[in-house]
């Protein structure tokens, strides 16, 4: 199969591979999945880094998270999706099929609000964070968190007031954001966060040098999670990438999230490292 999709790729990207491979030894360059796909000692075998989806909708004990660390290589990255009591309301359907779930001012969860419910949740989450030893942490909001003054000061005194620990956060906005991204790149600067895209629909609204893109597949409205990549695709990522370097990308996180999301990120990790 790869030996017929590559050359493929090269006839419609013929200078692509070989711009891109000069600039990789300038780049950090991590591929991975959104989840383990599969059983987690194959993983490890083929990836340096996973984002990890469970603790979006429950999170481990700390002892779990730590025996994750302790069974993963060393050099083995885990950037962790932030719980979702921070920006999901829990009427959202993604709570559904969560068992253990707050039960008290259930108002307070969620939308990135500035309470003492939130921020107890983000202190959970940034605990699993320093367990894992993650130096990164997503953190995804609904649609429903839309580009309103009320959401723009919660999450400006939310994202002020919390601690850090020195982890980078990726924020990757949904709905109306996609609308105005003068104020995505505003909010970014102003609250030093990554702006997280699928670089297949297009390019963060505030770009430096270190990026985090994530592809939900090709098709439909927002996500597309059965779409399988094509070869044309996979050079067409290495194309927008290369276009980032230009404007000073350093480090990249490209990370695969459909359902063939191991075999695609295998192809293109071979492919940008293809002479």
């Amino acid at each position: 199969m790869e030996m017929t999709i590559l050359p493929c790729a090269r006839c419609v990207y013929p200078s692509i591979i070989v711009t891109f491979n000069q600039r990789q030894a300038r780049m950090n360059f991590r591929i991975g999945c959104c989840g383990f796909p599969v059983a987690r000692g194959k993983y490890f075998r083929e990836f340096e880094v996973v984002e990890l989806q469970s603790t979006f909708y429950q999170l481990p004990q700390n002892k779990t998270a730590k025996r994750w660390r302790d069974q993963a290589p060393s050099n083995f990255e885990f950037v962790v999706k932030a719980w979702q009591a921070i920006t999901h309301p829990l009427s959202s359907p993604t709570w559904r099929n969560v068992k253990a779930r707050p039960s008290k001012l259930r108002h307070k969860y969620g939308m990135l609000q500035p309470t003492k419910q939130n921020f107890d949740a983000w202190s959970a989450t940034l605990t699993v964070c320093r367990s894992l030893h993650a130096k990164l942490c997503l953190i995804q909001t609904p649609p429903k968190f839309g580009c309103t003054p009320r959401n723009i000061r919660h999450a400006t005194q939310f994202f002020r007031e919390i601690d850090r620990d020195r982890l980078i956060l990726a924020w990757e906005p949904r709905g109306d954001w996609n609308e105005n991204p003068e104020q995505v790149r505003r909010i970014c600067e102003r609250l030093e966060l990554l702006h997280v895209v699928d670089l297949l629909r297009k390019f963060p609204a505030k770009s430096g040098d270190l990026g985090y893109f994530r592809l939900h597949g090709l098709g439909g409205k927002i996500v597309n999670y059965a779409y399988e990549y094509t070869g044309q695709d996979l050079a067409r990522l290495s194309h927008e990438l290369s276009l980032l370097t230009e404007k000073g990308l350093k480090q990249a996180y490209v990370m695969f999230n459909n359902i063939t999301m191991f075999n695609d990120a295998i192809r293109f990790r071979d492919l940008q490292l293809a002479e």
